[in-house]
């Protein structure tokens, strides 16, 4: 019974809000250090509250975006799904990031375990809700990301896995600048899109509201030229400048 006293309060003290909190100003801050002094050992429970704790802190910060610049009635409904859906997000995500550093960080040389890349991966989620606080502003949030991929990564690749300095910022320097364009056509492609559905919306609404003036062939061209529109909308052509 002592020791099962002795493991739960080693578990509560271990779990504690404050320091998964710390844990996030460090990791911020002093990069190097935090991954240097990083436990390579432990299980999932520690780094998986961490993710947890940031998906929440980070689905904050949307759902208070979503008020500002989407309305009370629609930020509402959106910051509630984030809350909700980003922490899921963020676990999912850092197995299948782990995954794709573990085999980056073999290729370098690293002779650490998937469970230490997966520590690292996890641990680097302490700055998604800045990255959150940035998506508001048009195309800053794709050099944030790309920024502070880099920035822990290099950390982490030095520090955890041992590879040399040079090679950490060319490698790991090279995979942001991959990420930072990918982001950048994805963010384009999204606004791109959002702008031609915003401007059939109009159309279809000066349509609707003529119709009743309409003769039913005019209607159905006017239904027609609406479903072109869409099409053309959602084709995969790229757009003329």
């Amino acid at each position: 019974m002592a020791v099962m006293a002795e493991n739960a309060a080693e578990e509560k003290k271990k779990f504690d809000l404050g320091t998964v909190v710390d844990d996030a100003k460090r990791i911020a801050l002093d990069p190097g250090g935090f991954y240097r002094d990083m436990a390579r050992s432990g299980g999932y429970a520690e780094p998986l509250i961490f993710i947890v704790v940031m998906g929440v802190i980070a689905g904050i910060v949307a759902a208070i975006g979503s008020i500002l610049f989407g309305g009370m009635r629609i930020g509402m409904g959106f910051g509630l799904a984030a809350i909700i859906a980003l922490p899921i997000m963020a676990i999912i995500g850092s197995f299948i990031g782990a995954a794709i550093m573990f085999v980056i960080w073999k290729l370098m040389g690293s002779g650490e375990s998937y469970h230490v890349a997966w520590r690292c991966v996890a641990y680097s989620f302490a700055v998604w809700p800045i990255m959150m606080l940035a998506q508001w502003i048009p195309y800053v949030s794709s050099f944030v990301a790309a920024a502070l991929f880099y920035w822990l990564m290099y950390h982490a690749t030095v520090q955890v896995h041992g590879i040399t300095d040079n090679r950490a910022k060319y490698v790991i320097g090279g995979l942001a600048v991959l990420m930072l364009l990918m982001n950048l056509s994805s963010e384009r492609s999204a606004r791109i899109m959002d702008e031609r559905m915003e401007q059939l919306g109009s159309q279809m609404e000066g349509h609707l509201q003529n119709m009743e003036n309409m003769s039913p062939e005019d209607a159905g061209k006017a239904v027609g030229e609406f479903l072109k529109g869409l099409e053309q909308a959602t084709s995969d052509q790229p757009t003329q400048q």
